[in-house]
């Protein structure tokens, strides 16, 4: 566990993760040049059909409060923005929740993941026991 912040730098990381869905949202909104109801018309979940409203995307940018998205509205944003729906739910999580999401810094830790996501349970099971049998092998 991560010693604690002093109380001014708290402040500041709090603040700092309040905007990460809302500055992607609208930093790739803006570059796409669309207006809030364009955008918003591209925001439907492929597989659902869930949208998002304009004037939740307007709050969500405005930094005004909003609830924090389900999966599906996630998906309807991915799709507006055209970014995969994981870039968005790592942003959503810091924003409303806090969460940080820490891969490694060459980025294969995340990559792996995906993969493994697309694993079946007996391929996952098996590479649990590759993995298991790695950490106890002599690293010589």
């Amino acid at each position: 566990m991560a010693p604690m912040a002093a109380k001014d730098d708290d402040r500041v990381s709090v603040q700092e993760r309040r905007a990460h869905l809302a500055d992607l949202v609208r930093t790739r909104r803006l570059q796409m040049g669309l207006g809030l109801e364009r955008f918003a018309a591209r925001a439907v979940d492929p597989e659902s059909g869930v949208t998002v409203k304009s004037g939740w995307i307007n709050r969500l940018e405005q930094g005004d409060p909003v609830k924090a998205p389900g999966y599906e509205e996630l998906c309807a944003l991915a799709a507006a923005c055209d970014l995969p729906v994981e870039r968005l739910q790592d942003a959503a999580g810091q924003q409303f929740f806090g969460i940080d999401p820490v891969w490694s810094s060459s980025g294969e830790a995340k990559a792996f993941v995906r993969r493994v996501d697309r694993y079946s349970p007996r391929q996952r099971e098996q590479l649990r026991r590759l993995m298991d049998a790695l950490e106890l092998a002599d690293p010589e």
